[in-house]
């Protein structure tokens, strides 16, 4: 059943892009403020500033590249022309060299994420990004940088996901777990980036298993049940897009997600009514037992008062589910504990 649901018109609203750092700023003197605010605006000097910096970038001085590499995150934070200067001068691959360094600094590989991130954000600079080795220190930087670090970094390679390919690379490097770890321990920011850049990397077979094997699951349930959490929606895309395989669905009913979901078809807004109308109707499909669950939670009530409201698809779904569930529990014999 794999692709069967297209989410893409409706969950666009429910994730949010990654924007440039928003970490406070990082304390300089206030000679260096000054010199930092006045490169900002004048392009003038912008270019030999550049190139000063990336030069410095490749220092044997830490204090010297950890002042580069903040600065060039400062410069490239809020405007788009000097992200495509730093690129062009350079910058890219001794940041990637310094992220990639086997002695991690924790705060240089802080400021070297967010000066990635800051530069990424400039669609022409994704493809060399990725292409210069970075998405293997970047993922190091997820799992065990500052909390700064993680978040910048799961944005990072939101940024970088946006082919196959890397979607790919990112799980094969080990992205997915720390992905999950980030989004049930992180904080409010750090598990809205988790589960924007899972949503969008589990689009690939393989990152679903590794989202389930690292235990997705279980915070997709909790925040889901938790309808103040505003991660509701989140959570609920990022699992309707995992529940396509065998795997997530069996994880999903261990981990009590059944009962989470008759909720929100009694209780929540329209939109995460139907997005758990979505994923009911993917795990019943062919599953008795699972249908013997749903029933006895009281969902087809909710159910019938929800199929008269709502989008005609979202309607025809729902009365999908309800005559599923309606169907003789002996109907279907050859139905698999899926």
């Amino acid at each position: 059943m794999e692709g069967t649901f297209n989410f893409n018109d409706n969950s666009t609203s429910a994730f949010s892009d990654c924007n440039s750092d928003r970490s406070g700023e990082f304390i300089t003197t206030s000679t260096q403020n000054r010199r930092l605010l006045i490169s900002c605006v004048s392009d003038n000097n912008s270019d030999e500033l550049i190139r000063r910096l990336v030069l410095d970038l490749q220092s044997c001085s830490i204090d010297q590249q950890k002042q580069a590499t903040m600065e060039i995150r400062l410069l490239a934070k809020n405007k788009s022309d000097n992200r495509l200067r730093i690129a062009k001068a350079g910058a890219i691959k001794p940041l990637v060299s310094l992220l990639s360094s086997p002695v991690v600094d924790l705060q240089l590989q802080e400021y070297v994420v967010t000066a990635i991130l800051n530069l990424s954000l400039c669609d022409e600079n994704k493809d060399i990004i990725a292409s210069s080795g970075v998405i293997k220190p970047m993922v190091r930087a997820l799992k065990i940088g500052t909390p700064t670090a993680k978040e910048n970094a799961a944005c990072a390679l939101l940024r970088l996901s946006q082919t196959e390919e890397n979607k790919a690379a990112i799980g094969r490097y080990g992205g997915i777990p720390p992905l999950v770890n980030l989004l049930e321990n992180g904080g409010i920011r750090g598990k809205k980036d988790a589960s924007t850049a899972l949503y969008t990397l589990c689009s690939v077979k393989e990152n679903k298993i590794r989202a389930v094997q690292a235990g997705i699951m279980k915070p997709l349930v909790e925040l889901m049940a938790d309808l103040d959490s505003n991660m509701v929606d989140k959570s609920a895309y990022v699992m309707s897009m995992l529940v396509t395989v065998m795997e997530a669905r069996t994880a999903l009913v261990e981990e009590g997600g059944i009962p989470v979901l008759v909720e929100i078809v009694e209780i929540g807004t329209q939109r995460q009514k139907e997005i758990a109308v979505v994923i009911l109707l993917q795990i019943c499909e062919e599953n008795v037992s699972y249908r013997i669950m749903v029933c006895r939670e009281g969902a087809i009530p909710p159910l019938v008062c929800l199929s008269q409201s709502g989008t005609d698809r979202a309607k025809r779904k729902v009365e999908t589910l309800i005559e599923l569930l309606r169907q003789p529990r002996s109907s279907n014999p050859t139905a698999r504990a899926s």
